[in-house]
Parts: C-alpha cells; structure tokens; sequence
C-alpha cells in the first residue's frame, strides 16, 4: 500500500510504479491518420482490430516484455501497481476508434504530491485513464495527495487533423526537475491550451511550467529527452524547434539521432541516479552509461517500441523519492 505520493524528479529513486496492460485494438483509420506519424516503421499497425485476436504469438511477446521489466523492478524492491484490464463495454463504447490500454505514462502522470489525469488527443486513447481509477482509489485517495483531472477536450469537427482544440495534456510530454516542469508540444499530443492549464494549475504551489516545442513527428517529450540524473541527459537535439531547454544545456550529454529517437532510445527508465533500464538495440548508450557510472540493465522491449512507446511509456511512478516508504515524505 502506498502511503505517500510524491515525485521529485525523472530519476530520484523510484519506489512505486504503474506498469502498463498489453491492450490495443487498431483505430479503422490508423494508417492513413497521424496515429502513425512518429513510427520508426507505420507497418507495425499491419493487423485489424485487437492484436490478441490477430497476432496471438505478437500478443504473447508484448506480454512477456512488460513481465520481464516487472522483473527487473521487482529485484529492485519498486512497488509494482497494475491497472485493471479494460471492459467489454468500455471496448465496446470506443467503436471504430479501437482502443488502447498500453503505455500508462500518459494518461495520468506525478508532480510532486499531484496526481493529474491527462487529456488525451487521439480518439483511441481518451478512455485509457479508466483502468486507472481503481488504483486511484486505492492508493492515492487513501493518502494526501492532490488528485485532479484536466479538462475534457473539446468535440473536433469533422476531418479535422488536429482532433479539435483541446486542450490536450499527456504524461509522456511531462518531465519533472523539482519543481521546474518541463512540457513538449508537437501536435501530436499536449497542446498550448493543456499546458497553459497546467501552468496556472501548479502555479500557486511554487512550480514552474515550461513549454518545450518539437518537431511535428515527435509524440512526446520523453521521446527525445531523457533525464538520467543530476547532469546527465540522453536527448536528440534535432528534434527541438528551439534547442534543447536552457536550464539543461550545460548538462552532459548523450546524442541521438532523429532515427534513433523514432525507436525510442531517450526512452529508458532510470530506477534511481545509478541504475538504467534500456533496450539492447541501444547498448552503445548504455555503454557511454556505464563509462559514467551507471548500472545498466538491458530488456527486450521491441514489440512495445513497435507501438510508440518504451519502458518510459509504459510506467507512471507514483513515488519517487530519496526518503524510504515508510518515511513522511517532502511536503508541497
């Protein structure tokens, strides 16, 4: 049970996490649609309707992966939460829309003792927070932590490519330094309008929200910048429309490139500033890692980066804090 929620940052120690279910179902349109835009390869949406239907064997891997990082954090003595499977009628309810029950980054995401449901653009994913609710009740309503939500979009016209206005605001575009957020825009997920009502959101609890605008194929933040740790960065500097953040310029820094970045290499998972998850596609990163002092612990997660989304994506901590679980915890 957790007793206490807070994040301090993208690297503190991570104590309690939500690790993602293996759901997906194709929205009718994926292919022609911006679903695709940020894939290393747009063929990787190759089937129709829900990949346990269609690829069995896909289904069976992609499951596999995300058991063998709950291994891994299970050695690391995180609390593992997971959210409950999705319902016939919540599958039902979507459509043609399909569905998607697969990267719990972004849905909800932790800043500080707050935790925010997102808002999500895709139409696929704007149910994805309902198998999270449980989990809220139990462990976040049960302590002191803020809960809230961001708005609910607007309903787009037709064949609008944008999806409507808004606003929209997903995890995977937040990354928290203290209490300097930093919150990317691209187009395809969280808008100028999700990040305004983030920013007037935090405001009065002394945090600072920065908006971070990248290319118009990058998803999310996380997808080309990655915190380590004090000082160190794994990012792709091609992908920001105005450089890397000022405040993390002078950090050390690991390059990527863009096609790198479209296979998720700023994707790992820090378990804390000397510990490391990433994929053996990248271990020439994990070997600059290494030559700095981390541990690196490598998981084949292909079938998930298929999708979008690698181990960042596919948690949300709920506590990630230098103090102990059965310490108080900072205050906000």
């Amino acid at each position: 049970m957790v007793d206490v929620i807070h994040v301090e940052s993208e690297f503190a120690p991570l104590r309690t996490v939500v690790l993602a279910r293996s759901e997906f179902a194709t929205p009718a349109e994926a292919k022609d649609g911006p679903e695709t835009r940020f894939l290393p390869d747009p063929g990787a949406i190759d089937f129709t309707g829900d990949l346990r239907d269609a690829d069995p064997a896909r289904q069976s891997r992609w499951e596999a992966e995300r058991d063998a990082l709950e291994e891994v954090l299970d050695s690391y003595g995180v609390e593992v939460l997971r959210p409950r499977p999705l319902t016939s009628a919540e599958k039902a309810f979507t459509g043609n829309a399909g569905y998607a029950n697969f990267f719990a980054r972004d849905p909800f995401f932790t800043i500080g003792d707050h935790v925010i449901e997102g808002s999500m653009r895709f139409a696929h994913r704007r149910i994805e927070v309902l198998p999270m609710r449980g989990l809220f009740a139990e462990h976040v309503l049960t302590t002191g932590a803020r809960y809230v939500a961001t708005p609910m979009p607007e309903v787009p016209e037709e064949h609008d490519p944008a999806l409507g206005p808004g606003p929209f605001l997903e995890g995977g575009d937040v990354l928290v330094l203290g209490r300097h957020v930093f919150v990317g825009t691209s187009g395809l997920a969280s808008s100028p309008a999700g990040i305004a009502w983030l920013s007037h959101y935090l405001a009065p609890f002394g945090h600072t929200v920065e908006s971070v605008r990248l290319r118009p194929d990058i998803l999310h933040l996380d997808c080309a910048l990655g915190l380590v740790r004090e000082g160190l960065l794994v990012a792709c500097p091609d992908a920001f429309l105005d450089g890397i953040p000022e405040r993390l310029r002078a950090w050390d820094r690991i390059e990527v490139s863009l096609a790198e970045t479209a296979r998720l290499a700023t994707n790992g998972l820090p378990l804390d500033p000397d510990t490391y998850v990433t994929d053996p596609e990248f271990t020439h990163i994990g070997e600059q890692l290494k030559r700095r002092g981390i541990t690196v612990e490598y998981v084949d997660f292909s079938v998930s980066r298929s999708f979008g989304g690698s181990f960042r994506c596919s948690t949300q901590p709920l506590r990630r804090t230098a103090e102990k679980p059965s310490d108080p915890g900072p205050a906000t």
